[in-house]
């Protein structure tokens, strides 16, 4: 099916993807200098974002809070379990520096502190959009950390080398790297229509695209197809990819995708899924808007689901 169709819904000034965009220079040729390091540390100029779990320690600014400490600054707030280098924002460098959760929690009470997790941050804008990408960034990296203190050959315990990039097994001499979980996140549309699904974790009135994870062996299409199948009962078809997000919660992936529905039926996953079911463009783009006669809406826009919904509603094409 192709064509022009007219775009009958405003929806507005595009909004930002939240994580994305990121400004920082990761100089990874870098990170073997431990001398460069230390300097880039001791640098004037550095800063540091400090997170316990999934805590983010900002100065208390008013609307806008300041996530970035000076090193210094940054190690008198707590001990620090993990320090690693992100990279070079504008030429000055910026670390992430990891703390226990409970000591993130106790520091909610200071008055010129403001603790919040990230997700928060970026939903209600409580910093600047720029301090987005090097938080997932340090958050995601010093998770891994915190998960990875012990060789996996061997179970001895590992060493951190390159700036936070890598540990090291000094017993069997194994190397470990951050990894990234890839996800397929995904739209199904047939026509002027689309499949959205409800998990428990959602608010009541939330719907969204059906996702989930990336097996090993397997392609992103191929991923999007089981994936839909699976918690929907919806044969696909051609799948196009739209854009990728990262998603510290914990080290995702998000790989956006719209997908040809060839069948109608849902068949529900009522392990993955408390609801399915097939939406208008009417409807999705009252939603998007929070004008639906029922209240119900779409995730906000830090979220790609959002911009997957939202890409669809606004094209004056047929997607497939």
């Amino acid at each position: 099916m192709s064509g022009r169709m007219p775009n009958r819904y405003e929806l507005g000034p595009k909004p930002h993807l939240g994580y994305t965009e990121s400004r920082i220079d990761r100089v990874a040729e870098k990170r073997n200098s431990a001398d460069w390091l230390a300097t880039q540390l001791a640098d004037a100029r550095a800063r540091t974002y400090v997170i316990g779990g999934e805590l983010i320690v900002m100065k208390n600014g008013g609307e806008l809070h300041d996530p970035a400490f000076t090193p210094a600054e940054a190690r008198a707030l707590a001990a620090a379990n993990e320090t690693v280098f992100l990279g070079l924002y504008d030429g000055a460098a910026r670390f992430g520096l990891g703390i226990a959760p409970a000591a993130a929690e106790a520091l909610k009470t200071r008055n010129d502190l403001f603790v919040i997790d990230l997700r928060s941050i970026a939903v209600r804008g409580l910093a600047d959009a720029n301090h987005l990408p090097p938080l997932a960034e340090a958050k995601a990296l010093l998770h891994w950390h915190a998960r990875h203190r012990f060789c996996a050959n061997c179970g001895a315990p590992t060493g951190v080398m390159q700036g936070g990039w890598k540990r090291d097994c000094p017993a069997c001499k194994t190397e470990h790297f951050p990894r990234t979980d890839p996800v397929s996140i995904m739209l199904a549309v047939q026509g002027d229509r689309c499949v959205l699904g409800r998990s428990g974790r959602f608010a009541a009135t939330m719907w969204s695209c059906l996702a989930g994870f990336i097996e090993p062996g397997e392609a992103i299409e191929d991923a999007v197809r089981r994936e839909i199948l699976e918690e929907a009962g919806i044969k696909i078809g051609r799948v196009t990819y739209m854009a990728s997000q990262p998603w510290p919660f914990p080290t995702s992936l998000m790989i956006g995708c719209h997908a040809e529905a060839l069948t109608s039926e849902i068949v529900m996953d009522k392990e993955e899924l408390v609801d399915c079911r097939w939406f208008s463009k009417d409807e999705c783009a009252a939603m998007l808007m929070r004008t639906h006669p029922d209240g119900l809406t779409c995730p906000p826009p830090v979220a790609i689901a959002h911009h997957i919904i939202r890409a669809w509603v606004e094209s004056d094409r047929a997607f497939f």
